[in-house]
């Protein structure tokens, strides 16, 4: 059951932004999601909090300008999902630039696992390296770190998980969720933290007179991979993921990303000139994230590192490939999922743990986000790992932290849970098989627990009704433009409309006429996975969008929910 409700504004904050210049139905879009000064959608690189407050960086940056000066061998650490692997290739990009001698490993999901182990460690060591360095991990690698300290190998963490109760043993930890942190935003992907330790590390040498004799490196130029990273990693979109975010489009739209991505846009048709955070999100994102679901990351580092673009046209070809593989495998597993769920789930169950013996793990994560999403619970699936294992990735709802929910699991029955970690909407762990429904009715207590029946009962958000002047191309096209994502959510509207003409196409879908109620004016609208007509009078929840079509610009309404009216 949906239950629809619209965004509490501030007329006082509304106010504000109109006098500074802002059109009133923007303003009052932005005024809802807590904007109150124009500075707040400027997104200078100026306005970024210095890197100064945020812990151990001051040391990174000094051991990793040591190393350079030195000629010291550095390892990128790399993670195996599209924010490790942006947070990878801006590493080895803004490292070289800064004159290290830098490579990188992303260690295989299937054989072994997340995070710098101790048998990484042993992997990396093949390469003698004088450095490691994590990117999007690194915090929760207490024994493979221990052995990197035996090995005499220097390590270096920048991640943005949050720690557990120990922390490693590095030469430096670059973490803004650390305890004893000051810095401003704990919202950074792990892209982003890599990012601030490149501008730390080149003020470290910019101290040192590196840049007296010759130019000191643009490291925006590395802001298109840092944007794909930030919105693909589903993070927060505070004020400062935001700036980052929409430098990135900037360059995107001016032609001035990297060969890899300019040739992902390609192969998923996309033009460059107006990508937006849709885009990196949906578009890039998952062809990106299919080679670490699938096979092997380092094929979608390599992507992002090389600067030929016939090398690039061809390795985003083979990504795009592997991304059409995972959408089938991702749609059979959810549809069995579904047949498991007999297709609905009891009034007092408040969480859903699946597994079924042949799931594929690398889309696990998908599969338990779609069921999320279909019947607003917390919900974890397990496919099968190594030697008795099962990996299990989570997916959670508004007010229930999933991190914190398996930490308490872990707590409650020491020894059930081998290892976990995660954020409060996305987690991962591993348990032994045999003590699988153990920890279905352990993780179900705790949800019981923690959650209300209010809070299963799914709210979609709206920014209320549109005049019938609103209907206009122009604040689509602001939309369309402007950076929305996690916590600053994309616009949607509600309304009353008349459907005048409906017809299906590409088989599944409406391509609809609607009149909204009230006015005299006519809007095409378009209703995915939708085979059936709508009744003639609907209420609507839905997008103001842009559709560029054969070289026309239309307004259209894109449609999220639907209902008939009595």
């Amino acid at each position: 059951m949906v239950e629809v409700v619209d965004r509490v504004v501030d007329q006082s904050k509304v106010d504000s932004l109109v006098s500074q210049g802002i059109p009133s139905a923007f303003a009052r879009l932005l005024a809802a999601r807590g904007v109150s000064q124009r500075s707040e959608i400027e997104y200078s690189l100026q306005g970024l909090p210095s890197f100064e407050s945020m812990k151990g960086i001051q040391s990174a940056a000094s051991q990793l300008t040591d190393a350079i000066l030195n000629k010291k061998r550095l390892l990128i650490i790399a993670d195996y999902d599209a924010d490790g692997a942006t947070a990878c290739a801006v590493a080895v990009r803004g490292l070289r630039m800064l004159g290290g001698l830098v490579e990188f490993i992303v260690p295989n999901r299937f054989e072994y696992g997340y995070g710098l182990s101790p048998d990484i460690v042993e992997l990396a060591r093949e390469r003698q390296p004088d450095f490691l360095i994590t990117v999007d991990n690194g915090i929760a690698s207490i024994d493979g770190i221990r052995l990197a300290n035996q090995y005499g190998i220097g390590v270096i963490v920048t991640d943005h998980h949050l720690p557990g109760d120990e922390l490693p043993d590095a030469l430096a930890i670059v973490n803004p969720n650390q305890p004893g942190c000051d810095f401003p935003s704990k919202a950074l992907a792990g892209v982003g933290v890599m990012f601030y330790v490149l501008l730390a590390t080149r003020a470290e040498m910019r101290r040192r007179g590196c840049y007296e004799q010759q130019p000191q490196p643009n490291l925006a130029s590395l802001l298109d991979l840092v944007a794909l990273g930030t919105v693909a990693d589903v993070v927060p979109l505070d004020a400062l993921n935001r700036t980052l975010v929409h430098q990135g489009l900037q360059r995107i739209r001016a032609g001035q990303a990297c060969a890899g991505l300019n040739a992902l846009m390609q192969v998923a048709v996309k033009g460059h000139q107006q990508a937006g955070c849709y885009d990196l999100g949906f578009v890039l994102g998952p062809r990106l994230n299919a080679a670490g679901r699938l096979e092997d990351m380092s094929l979608g580092i390599q992507l992002l590192l090389t600067d030929t673009s016939s090398v690039a046209m061809d390795l985003a070809a083979e990504l795009d490939e592997l991304n059409k593989a995972r959408r089938e495998i991702e749609a059979d597993m959810q549809q069995e999922a579904l047949s498991l769920l007999s297709m609905k789930v009891e009034d007092d169950r408040y969480s859903l743990v699946l597994f079924e013996k042949d799931w594929h793990q690398g889309v696990i994560g998908l599969v338990a986000g779609k069921l999320k999403e279909k019947f607003h619970r917390p919900a974890i699936v397990f496919a099968r790992g190594n030697d008795g294992e099962l990996k299990g990735s989570g997916r959670s709802i508004p007010g229930f932290h999933l991190r914190d929910a398996l930490d308490l699991v872990s707590k409650q029955y020491p020894g059930l849970i081998l290892k976990f970690g995660g954020h409060a909407a996305a987690a991962g762990l591993t348990i032994d098989e045999q003590h699988l429904d153990t920890f279905m009715n352990a993780f179900e207590h705790v949800a019981q627990t923690w959650l209300t029946p209010k809070q299963l009962k799914k709210l979609v958000e709206t920014d209320g009704e549109l005049t019938i002047p609103e209907f206009d191309l122009a604040l689509a096209d602001q939309l369309a433009n402007a950076v929305w994502g996690q916590a600053f959510p994309q616009p949607v509207f509600r309304g009353d409309f008349f459907v005048s003409d409906q017809r299906i196409v590409g088989e599944r879908h409406l391509k609809l006429r609607l009149v909204p109620k009230g006015g005299l004016i006519e809007i095409d609208g378009i209703l995915f996975n939708q085979p059936d007509f709508l009744p003639e009078e609907v209420s609507l929840v839905y997008r103001l969008e842009v559709n560029r079509f054969r070289g026309k610009t239309q307004l259209q309404i894109s449609v999220q929910h639907w209902a008939g009216k009595l």
